[in-house]
């Protein structure tokens, strides 16, 4: 899925006025993201997150069809490949209270800690967020415990090939994330942008492991707490995200599951709402009272039938930006499995469908960027959109 001092008054009103205007530009053509080039269509004048491509293409988890996901080799691909954003960072502690990079807090499926008889006792059953999970937490072990394990491919059956990578990359800090995002600007002369999510915020308050101020604290140690931060933070949890805009002055954006599901801190707190009452227009404006954008699930831009097939678009995107909101929506991967049913080619678990026909249909409701697994396909995707 921050930091702000001189910034906590300034910060919110100036973010919302900054994004608001970049989403009103003609023929829907709205709010890009940082990063590489497009063409003139595809940009809006001016600096800072208006200038940049649109639809931007974020490298979710890194370039993660290529490489185990939230590595440094997968963000540098991701990188290199030309992604405009990096999605560098899910964040989960340790329970020394460092930040880490992880999908999940349970690392047996990302890591290779059921391979050191070390840690054979730390195995846990644990509720996250109403789910019994069993595995190993990022919470049970220190900073220099985790750096002895080594990443691995979340799905190898659908990317064997990822298997390839197993064990070249351990686990990033957010700092070590940040010192790279700094030195990739260096050498590239041009600012690198990420994209951290605030991973179950409830769940580790509950532990005693804020995780808004943490954020907070190192942004504001590296100087990326302000509205012109090139870090933009998500979570699942709004109640987060309301957090993080009394913290920091960085855009903030709230994802939303499907339209049935209750946010968890929602849950939590005996708020009966859906995500369905969030992404009508009244529940978008309250969003826009904290945040600068949504990242819905690609199913609430356009729903799917029961054989899979896309159906007719929701009213979704013109309605949040009627709201001031950007939406980047989650997540286009190039494998079978993952794709609509239109867009499928054959059985093969690993195999590719026809995803550029599916970008078409996804870019051409006016999202204003998307993640995606594959972001080499993604922008070759785009430049064939604006350019057509």
């Amino acid at each position: 899925m921050g930091t702000r001092e001189s910034n906590e008054q300034a910060g919110g009103a100036g973010r919302r006025a900054l994004l608001g205007a970049a989403v009103l530009g003609a023929g829907g053509a709205v709010l890009g993201l940082p990063g590489g080039t497009a063409s003139a269509a595809g940009t809006r004048p001016g600096g800072g997150l208006r200038s940049l491509p649109v639809p931007t293409v974020i490298g979710h988890r890194g370039a993660s069809g290529y490489r185990p996901e939230h590595t440094l080799g997968a963000y540098q691909l991701a990188l290199d490949m030309g992604a405009d954003i990096v999605e560098a960072g899910d964040l989960v502690p340790t329970r020394d209270g460092h930040l880490v990079c992880r999908h999940e807090p349970e690392i047996g499926g990302t890591t290779d800690v059921a391979d050191h008889p070390e840690f054979a006792g730390r195995k846990r059953t644990k509720s996250l967020d109403g789910v019994v999970t069993t595995g190993w937490f990022t919470e049970d072990f220190t900073l220099a415990e985790l750096k002895t394990l080594r990443a691995t491919e979340r799905i190898p059956v659908n990317r064997p090939h990822n298997t390839l990578y197993d064990g070249r990359w351990e686990i990033p800090t957010f700092e070590e994330v940040l010192r790279w995002q700094d030195e990739q600007t260096r050498r590239r002369g041009k600012q690198v942008w990420i994209y951290p999510e605030l991973k179950h915020p409830t769940y580790f308050r509950k532990l005693g492991l804020g995780l808004e101020e943490r954020v907070a604290r190192i942004l504001r140690r590296h100087g990326k707490d302000g509205k012109n931060s090139p870090v933009i933070l998500q979570s699942f949890e709004p109640t987060s995200i309301q957090r993080l805009d009394k913290l920091v002055g960085n855009p903030l954006v709230v994802l939303l599951s499907g339209a049935g599901s209750r946010p968890w801190d929602f849950v939590e707190t005996g708020d009966d709402r859906t995500v369905a009452d969030l992404v009508t227009p009244e529940g978008l404006r309250e969003i826009a009272s904290y945040a600068q954008g949504i990242g819905p699930t690609l199913d609430l831009i356009i729903p799917r039938d029961p054989a899979g097939r896309l159906k007719e678009p929701t009213t979704l995107v013109s309605d949040a930006h009627r709201a001031g909101l950007i939406l980047h929506p989650y997540t286009l991967r190039n494998e079978n499995p993952f794709l609509p049913a239109d867009f499928r080619r054959g059985t093969d678990a690993d195999a590719y469908g026809d995803v550029f026909g599916a970008y078409r249909a996804y870019f051409a409701t006016g999202i204003d960027g998307i993640f995606t697994d594959h972001p080499d396909t993604g922008l070759l995707a785009r430049e064939e959109f604006v350019n057509r």
